[in-house]
């Protein structure tokens, strides 16, 4: 296993941008920000047991890569329930539990989240209102999920990258 295997035919939503470009991208801004290797690591494999398997994809990372990556990468998932719980509530859920996850975890979801919003708002000011059709949360729910992240960033772990996060999520449009 390795992590373009398991992205290997994965595009980021209504792109066509091979989603390995996101995985690097969060790995990066990880280090960017301060984050040691480890995190670098967990950055490119956090999506990895929760798109590509579950727990016991996350068993294999472990194994490889070591229990504080895998808590990492733990910490990133939003569910481990098949089929996953519906959209609003399993967000509200990673929401809830977000605050309390360690600074070693947070840095690497929020490094994900303003990659995400980045291309969220480059896509918005390129196609428009058609966006929000990618995704499950449509409109209303991207928005309000973006901003309650930003508003917890900013409180969990206070620094430059949650401030391009809440800058980026304020380029939303309103509601």
């Amino acid at each position: 296993m390795d992590r373009a295997s398991l992205h290997r035919d994965q595009i980021r939503k209504g792109s066509g941008v091979p989603y390995i470009a996101h995985l690097m991208s969060v790995s990066s801004r990880v280090l960017s920000a301060g984050g040691t290797e480890v995190q670098a690591i967990a950055g490119l494999l956090h999506d990895a047991a929760e798109d590509q398997g579950g727990e016991p994809t996350l068993a294999i990372i472990c194994k490889r890569f070591g229990d504080d990556v895998a808590r990492i990468v733990s910490d990133c998932t939003d569910s481990w329930v098949e089929p996953k719980p519906e959209w609003r509530a399993r967000k509200e859920a990673y929401l809830r539990a977000l605050p309390n996850k360690p600074a070693t975890s947070l840095l690497v979801s929020l490094a994900d989240k303003v990659d995400n919003a980045e291309a969220i708002l480059s896509d918005y000011q390129q196609i428009g209102e058609a966006l929000w059709d990618r995704f499950t949360g449509k409109r209303q729910g991207t928005i309000w999920y973006y901003r309650e992240l930003s508003e917890i960033f900013q409180r969990a772990l206070p620094c430059p990258l949650a401030d391009l996060l809440s800058r980026t999520v304020s380029a939303f449009p309103e509601h």
